[in-house]
């Protein structure tokens, strides 16, 4: 495998890392990015974009990361409670009123962000070209009723959590989504990619596919059998209803459409920009003093969805002891997504870490991949 890219002197040995996720996990194509005290010390990339295996995996290459789109919308609430037009503990109905129906008046963004809310999945079939109509989607979810007393239980939301954020910060702070991003992180950074695939600064888009030959699990798939046992079940139910967000990928409505809890296009170097700015001691992106506050864990526990012990901030996976959720030190943060994707920030290191891929392994988590380049780089830090 012809790897392409950049390591600082000292961390030559992240290329053979990156090479055995291709010789020996199946990666096909990828890259990986990782920033320290503010400055970029790896940027490698390998392999082919396409299927057909006659398009480059460039640096640019935007993949879909899926769930570690979650950090990036967190980020922009987080923001607009830095610019006064959002406050977490206010009801979310208070700048959305739709959304008080079904027994939420008293949900609050807090709430939402950390996965309390229990607006974990839509209550009755919808329609499968649902996720596509960003109007539709927000006007279903404020209608739809918590699984559980908002407050009580920890319940990862795999798809709402993505319209329940993402039109809490629409209305609270009046402008589009999309704006939001392109000011407040896109353009400061001078990202690559951003939630769906096009209109972006890179229009390289990898085609997505599951790993050839699965890699060993580094947890028992307890959500998997949590889904055979029961079809019609809260876990079932939030990542299969509709049947599109598990088979849409790929697909041309899917890559233009805002679904910010999962289509997410971002290249390694764009979540290695995101975090290893949240990771520094003065970062661009937010006051440093609200990101210690929101970053701080806002809720732990066995989750309801997830079938994991873990643990939130405001919008972001807690460093845990786990090794496919430790994000450097116990002040890591960051947010992994289905198939291996990942990008998070360890305060402690002053680092930044990205990854993604074009072959989707089955963890929600950190897999060998992420994991194999996570502690050789920090091998030689």
């Amino acid at each position: 495998m012809d790897i392409q890219g950049y390591c600082a002197p000292g961390f030559e040995a992240l290329y053979d890392a990156f090479a055995t996720n291709f010789r020996d996990h199946g990666d096909v194509g990828a890259s990986f990015c990782a920033v320290h005290q503010g400055e970029e010390i790896a940027s490698l990339w390998a392999g082919h974009a396409d299927r057909q295996g006659e398009r480059a995996f460039e640096e640019d290459t935007l993949a879909n990361v899926f769930s570690s789109s979650k950090g990036v919308l967190a980020l922009i609430a987080l923001q607009q409670v830095a610019a006064g037009n959002l406050d977490l503990d206010v009801p979310v109905a208070h700048y959305w009123p739709e959304f008080a129906e079904a027994g939420k008046a008293a949900v609050t963004g807090r709430q939402l962000l950390c996965h309390r809310a229990g607006v974990i999945a839509f209550r009755e079939r919808v329609a499968d070209d649902l996720i596509y109509d960003w109007a539709g989607a927000l006007e279903k979810v404020a209608a739809t009723e918590p699984w559980w007393e908002p407050g009580t239980r920890q319940g990862y939301a795999p798809f709402l959590y993505g319209w329940t954020v993402g039109g809490l910060i629409e209305k609270a702070s009046g402008q589009p989504l999309m704006s939001l991003y392109r000011s407040g992180i896109s353009e400061p950074l001078g990202l690559d990619g951003g939630f769906g695939a096009e209109g972006h600064q890179s229009s390289s888009i990898a085609d997505v596919g599951p790993l050839k030959k699965p890699l060993p699990e580094l947890r028992d798939n307890a959500i998997g059998r949590s889904i055979k046992e029961d079809r019609q079940g809260p876990v079932a139910t939030a990542f299969t209803n509709p049947v599109t967000l598990m088979m849409g990928t790929n697909g041309e409505q899917w890559r233009k459409s805002l679904i910010p809890a999962a289509n997410g296009h971002f290249s390694a170097r764009d979540l290695a920009a995101i975090y290893g700015d949240l990771a520094s001691e003065d970062p661009k992106l937010l006051p440093a003093a609200l990101l210690r506050e929101t970053t701080a864990e806002q809720s732990r526990g066995q989750d309801a969805i997830l079938q994991a012990e873990v643990a939130f901030g405001c919008g972001f996976l807690k460093s845990s002891p786990a090794e496919d959720l430790h994000f450097g030190s116990e002040s890591g943060f960051g947010h992994p997504g289905a198939g291996g994707s990942v990008g998070f920030a360890d305060p402690k290191a002053e680092l930044g870490f990205g990854y993604v891929t074009s072959r989707m392994g089955q963890s929600l988590f950190m897999d060998q991949r992420a994991v194999g380049l996570k502690n050789c780089l920090y091998s030689l830090l």
